[in-house]
């Protein structure tokens, strides 16, 4: 901002993309404390959760992604279970 104060006066368009700017921040760290530091809302309370992985209503596993060709590669390794689950 002081930068574009005493630098760029009256250059328009820079204070209007700094301003832009600073709202996205300022909306995304409101939502940020919002969801208490997540980035993103849990789907299912983590106590449900826990209860399904008991129940075996639902499984864990860690999702590995081929950096290379993540839109095309990707599989699940399932905790317990030394084969690949692939999805």
């Amino acid at each position: 901002q002081n930068y574009l104060d005493n630098f760029w006066p009256d250059l328009k368009a820079a204070h209007e993309l700094f301003d832009s700017i600073l709202q996205a921040q300022r909306e995304r760290e409101s939502e940020s404390q919002e969801n208490h530091g997540k980035e993103y809302p849990e789907h299912l309370p983590l106590e449900i959760l826990e209860a399904g992985i008991k129940s075996g209503r639902y499984l864990q596993g860690t999702l590995n992604v081929n950096k290379h060709r993540a839109q095309l590669e990707a599989f699940v390794r399932l905790q317990g279970f030394g084969s690949k689950d692939t999805g």
